[in-house]
């Protein structure tokens, strides 16, 4: 670890000449150490100890992870919680009916006890982290990469459990590197968390899915929500005792506006980059999984869309799971076009190649991309095979369900285990109560005869199921009638075909009633298809890529010691720092850095969905009752773009000025750097951003609840 450090160390001492340094997702803990001067000259106004420190209040201590998948910030000393709308669009969606439709209509608490509870959310505050590479570099000394995984698992237990005994903290370790370094994240979590306000989806979701990932943006993409604790200030289970919850710090929120160039970070907890990816990947990726992805999100979609067109509770009942699929499946296909738009594929060759030659007097790395080649080539063959089990047969409701019952096969057939056996039904129980509420048989149906006839064909005949010939022995003249003719009597017959058979099943279950069950047969002849025969070939994969990731990314290191490098996103705490830019997207159109509800009354067409807007908006819009939150000009500011490096789970991030002011959240990334969890491209990579001002003027004047903005430090 020693040399590792040396190496940063210099990469640091040399960033200011060779890079600009928006690029990058930093561990808070190594801000002092390594960014620190530079943000200073970029604009930073706070001391190293209030980015991050672990025995005084500092901005670590208002972030906080939202729901496992998203951030949040706490804006005011009692607890509340600013986020994206789409990151609390499921528990607006869940807390809305067709007669108390607070997703369309918006929604304001008038004082704390309208704030609406919702089960199952939860969020986590950074207490400290701790550097522990050495202590797990040490427990895998002589381990074989087969049997890592099992010891890192072992090693990471025991640090967690030292480091928060005696506590009612949590805690987790997060690889770095690609298993270079190891830091330990502790955490504080809470649970009792309430909806304090949303605007209307027209408002909060505007645009939809034409306008996501595109800029210019008109999106007012925030909610709230609040913290409860105990009267002791520590986290409890939801109770009408709990109070707000009173944080260590919470971020000041600015009303003196942003212009070209001015400083802007963002701290949050990204969830995934692959910076570190061999070319063989992204020419996987490219041509064969990310188009596949791609196809079959696009069949639930067209399906689940059908649906929703009919009525307003079916609606509701499936926007989340809409908006969830719909969101990644634009960023494939984004992803895509920018892989090879940016030639990323020929840049990664050309860094192998530079590597290549830099590692032919070295024995540790000579053999690192021989190895991967090899391992690439094995692996090809079958990587669709993970992708059609993931995203295609378990990707269909009715079949996820079925497949919840696997523990409990196993408990009774395998293990003879009684206790387990009512476990493993407990749990299916709980985890599909949700999933029937917006579970629609016919859209399914479509679903899955699609889904199969998609693997049928895209899946080498020798890698099918033995079970795919009772399929095709379905009635039909082809192929497509076939699979419609069998997906229609699975549904018709299986007793996972509504809420109701299936309690019945789990009231008095049968292991003979569910192996005779038409779609546990499908899913478990599907699913043992894939652990018999492709599972151990992509375990063999990662077994092989993953020392030579390791060994990799130490060498380019070694190679370039004038260059800073970060570890990859892996959803633990990372500050990014950069400025407000506008860009260039192509030849002869410049994008600015800021919109504004000019915007939105462009956009607007109360005949599309996706583009209406509230009467009141459009009201205040022809007004001009903009109040405090207006631009000099007397317009209203909507959204900003900076060229800070994020990426998915930095939604709802705080965007703050260098005293550490909010000036926005983040809530989204740009068409034209969609490549950018592979590789961060300065030109065009930029994060678009709710203007905070935006953000109140919906509160105060909107929502009319000049209350919650009262309850904020606001800086003008």
């Amino acid at each position: 670890m020693k040399k590792l450090y040396a190496i940063l160390l210099m990469a640091s001492v040399l960033l200011s000449s060779t890079s600009k340094a928006d690029e990058g997702m930093w561990i808070p803990l190594l801000l002092k150490k390594y960014n620190y001067e530079q943000m200073k000259a970029k604009g930073l106004k706070l001391s190293a100890e209030q980015l991050y420190d672990v025995n005084q209040n500092s901005l670590k201590d208002a972030i906080v992870w939202f729901n496992g998948g998203c951030t949040g910030e706490i804006i005011s000393s009692e607890g509340l919680v600013l986020t994206n709308h789409h990151c609390g669009y499921d528990a607006i969606a869940a807390l809305s009916t067709k007669e108390d439709n607070i997703l369309d209509n918006g929604f304001w608490a008038k004082d704390k006890t309208a704030e609406r509870y919702k089960p199952g959310m939860f969020v986590s505050i950074v207490q400290r982290i701790e550097d522990v590479s050495d202590k797990v570099i040490e427990g895998l000394k002589g381990v074989e990469e087969s049997k890592r995984a099992a010891k890192l698992a072992e090693i990471f237990k025991g640090l967690t459990a030292e480091a928060v005994k005696g506590t009612h903290y949590e805690a987790s370790v997060r690889e770095m590197f690609k298993g270079n370094a190891y830091y330990l994240f502790v955490f504080e979590k809470f649970t009792d968390i309430r909806l304090v306000g949303t605007p209307p989806q027209s408002v909060g979701k505007f645009g939809g899915d034409a306008d996501n990932w595109m800029w210019p943006r008109h999106t007012g993409d925030f909610s709230m929500f609040r913290i409860y604790a105990n009267k002791e200030n520590k986290p409890a289970s939801y109770s009408t005792a709990n109070v707000p919850y009173r944080p260590k710090h919470h971020l000041p929120v600015s009303l003196k506006g942003i212009k070209e160039g001015d400083y802007a970070m963002i701290m949050g907890f990204p969830g995934r980059t692959n910076r570190y990816e061999f070319s063989q990947g992204i020419d996987l990726a490219v041509q064969k999984v990310n188009p596949t992805i791609v196809k079959l999100r696009d069949i639930r979609l067209k399906a689940w869309k059908e649906v929703m067109e009919k009525n307003v509770s079916d609606r509701l009942l499936l926007s989340s799971d809409y908006a969830s699929v719909a969101n990644y499946w634009k960023y494939f296909i984004g992803q895509t076009e920018q892989l090879k738009r940016l030639k990323v594929y020929d840049y990664k060759k050309e860094l192998e190649g530079k590597f290549a030659d830099f590692a032919s007097t070295k024995p540790e790395y000579q053999n690192v991309l021989s190895n991967v080649e090899k391992a690439y080539a094995a692996y090809r063959p079958y990587a669709l095979q993970r992708t059609y089990l993931g995203e295609g047969i378990l990707g269909v409701t009715m079949n996820g369900i079925a497949s919840s019952l696997f523990p409990y096969v196993s408990a009774v057939k395998e293990k003879n285990d009684t206790a387990a056996a009512r476990k493993a039904l407990a749990a299916a129980r709980a985890v599909n109560e949700e999933t029937y509420a917006a579970f629609f048989a016919s859209a399914d149906q479509k679903i899955l005869a699609q889904i199969l006839e998609n693997y049928y064909n895209d899946i080498p005949a020798d890698q099918h199921p033995e079970f795919m010939k009772t399929i095709l022995k379905s009635k039909g003249k082809t192929n497509t009638e076939k699979f419609q003719n069998y997906a229609a009597m699975v549904y018709k017959k299986s007793l996972f075909n509504n809420k109701a058979s299936f309690e019945a099943f789990l009231n008095n279950p049968s292991l003979k009633k569910l192996e005779s069950d038409p779609c546990y047969q499908m899913v478990n002849a599907f699913y043992t298809n894939y652990l018999t025969k492709f599972k151990s070939k992509i375990d063999e994969f990662n077994n092989a890529i993953a020392p030579e990731g390791r060994a990799y990314v130490r060498g380019l290191m070694e190679m370039m010691p004038y260059k800073t490098f970060y570890p990859d996103a892996n959803s633990s705490l990372r500050l990014t720092y950069g400025s407000v830019q506008s860009y260039d997207p192509k030849d002869a159109v410049h994008f600015d850095y800021q919109t504004t509800l000019d915007g939105v009354m462009e956009k607007y067409n109360p005949e599309d969905f996706e583009f209406q807007a509230p009467q009141k908006l459009l009201d205040l819009y022809k007004s001009k009752d903009f109040g405090r939150y207006a631009l000099p000009n007397g317009k209203m500011p909507v959204a900003f773009i900076t060229n800070n490096d994020i990426t998915g789970g930095n939604s709802g991030s705080p965007v703050m000025d260098g005293e550490g002011n909010l000036i926005g959240l983040a809530f989204d990334g740009n068409w034209e750097a969609m490549s950018g969890d592979i590789v961060f491209d300065e030109k065009y990579k930029r994060t678009i951003n709710v203007d905070i001002r935006y953000v109140l003027f919906l509160i105060d004047k909107l929502g009319a609840a000049p209350h919650i903005v009262n309850e904020m430090s606001i800086r003008q």
